[in-house]
């Protein structure tokens, strides 16, 4: 007895655990400032996933550095053609302003939940197997300079969708394959004309005729 509520104990402590890893969301930090390495190769990319968060952290100086020599962005999500160029397209979303450059408790953080459906006006829908874009667009007395990011969500699904297979037979009294996709009033008549030869096959020698109008 003391084994099996041993094992017991540790199935549920299993359990447990695999709940919480379903849960589990990771948080990928960006530190948006044109002394980030990774900015300096114009490819930095990150691979997310669903439920997973996107951090930025906009460029933060100690008091002493005078204001026009901090960096100030306005972050955008655009296409890949706004990407690739780094401007504003027509269409592109304005996430979030980098302005803070002094702000007393650290670094403004910013924060964006790769989800599929979002309940708020200002957020954004995530697919999974797509790429999305984000750059920054200097203020005009900011020495900073034009930063991009790409954000690859994982992972495109493998299958299209369910698939149905049509049965071969058909129960009985039910139609038959050749017979879909006929018109309600094709089928109609052929089901008139399987009334008539039931009829014949039921009583030789009879017909079924149509009452006769009396004229006077």
């Amino acid at each position: 007895m003391k084994a099996g509520g041993q094992l017991r104990s540790l199935l549920w402590v299993l359990a447990v655990l695999r709940e919480i890893g379903r849960g589990y969301s990771a948080r990928h930090g960006v530190y948006w400032n044109s002394t980030n390495p990774r900015f300096l190769k114009d490819d930095y990319s990150v691979k997310m996933e669903i439920n997973d968060y996107l951090d930025i952290y906009c460029p933060h100086y100690d008091s002493r550095v005078p204001a026009e020599h901090t960096e100030a962005f306005v972050l955008y999500m655009v296409d890949r053609e706004g990407y690739e160029g780094c401007y504003e397209t027509p269409g592109a979303f304005k996430r979030w302003e980098c302005n803070r450059p002094h702000a007393p408790f650290g670094p403004i953080k910013f924060s964006e939940k790769i989800q599929r459906f979002t309940p708020f006006s200002l957020g954004f829908e995530f697919r999974p197997g797509e790429d999305y874009y984000y750059i920054s667009i200097p203020e005009p007395d900011s020495p900073g300079e034009c930063l991009k990011l790409r954000v690859s969500v994982c992972c495109r699904p493998t299958t299209v969708g369910p698939v149905t297979e049509v049965p071969k037979s058909q129960p009985r009294g039910g139609p038959r394959v050749a017979d879909e996709g006929r018109t309600s009033g094709q089928g109609d008549l052929k089901i008139r004309k399987n009334e008539k030869n039931n009829q014949k096959a039921l009583y030789p020698g009879m017909e079924r005729r149509e009452p006769r109008q009396f004229v006077p």
